[in-house]
């Protein structure tokens, strides 16, 4: 199978203001499996929330810049399923005329969440992690729902050397974060939230693997808050180690 020979990465507002270890396992777990990687300068939110928010004509102006930015790249991949499914899915509706339409679907057929463009890109299947022990797999809800994917990130934690996938129990059901859901209705996300992490800490794992910041930000302060042992990692942090 002949391999992409270079990946742009689209790296998220969380990612790159919470979370910029999961860009630099990226970088790093690609380079290994023999990817060259670039980063377009610019980047700036896929525009999600704002296209969430009713606000459809900012977010069609953002996506028109994106669109631009990654216009040369091969293979666009994302660490979260999130900003995959706002290009793949609302940004060509978004553009205003033909030409624009066109170019937001090429970009859309060339983007990739990270776990679904290691598996069905890649062919990679068996990967040594970087955190050895029992680890559980929650599903985000927009590479779950928006991407109708849940089994690319399993494969890989199955085959993963070092590691023993237990499933979460609710594993598909939202932790609670939603975007802006959980600061307009604070009370029902936290309600959500200590369901899901009664149910990562019945598992018995050291760590809740996620491919989406927003749902890492969620997990991770309730198990702060919960003085919990178990940590709340993303999917390319357990795949970037050194040892392929």
């Amino acid at each position: 199978m002949n391999r992409p020979r270079r990946v742009s990465l689209m790296i998220t507002c969380l990612g790159d203001v919470f979370f910029p270890e999961i860009g630099v396992s990226m970088v790093r777990l690609l380079r290994r499996l023999g990817v060259s990687v670039d980063f377009p300068a610019g980047q700036t939110c896929c525009g999600m929330p704002l296209f969430n928010s009713g606000y459809h004509r900012e977010a069609a102006a953002v996506a028109a810049r994106t669109v631009g930015l990654f216009r040369d790249a091969e293979h666009v991949v994302v660490p979260s399923g999130s900003c995959a499914f706002m290009v793949k899915h609302e940004y060509p509706a978004l553009m205003g005329d033909p030409e624009s339409r066109r170019a937001a679907e090429d970009l859309a057929a060339r983007t990739w969440e990270l776990s679904q463009f290691l598996v069905r890109v890649l062919d990679v299947r068996e990967l040594t992690a970087t955190v050895k022990g029992r680890v559980t797999y929650h599903d985000s809800c927009h590479l779950l729902r928006g991407l109708g994917e849940s089994e690319s990130p399993r494969e890989l934690l199955r085959n993963l050397r070092g590691v023993e996938l237990v499933e979460l129990p609710g594993a598909d059901e939202c932790c609670g974060f939603g975007g802006s859901f959980a600061v307009r209705l604070p009370e029902v996300s936290a309600g959500i939230l200590e369901r899901k992490l009664a149910n990562v800490e019945a598992t018995g794992a050291s760590c809740v693997v996620a491919c989406d910041a927003g749902c890492l930000m969620q997990m991770a302060g309730g198990l702060r808050r919960r003085r919990s042992k178990v940590r709340a990692i993303h999917l390319a942090e357990l795949l970037g180690g050194d040892g392929a």
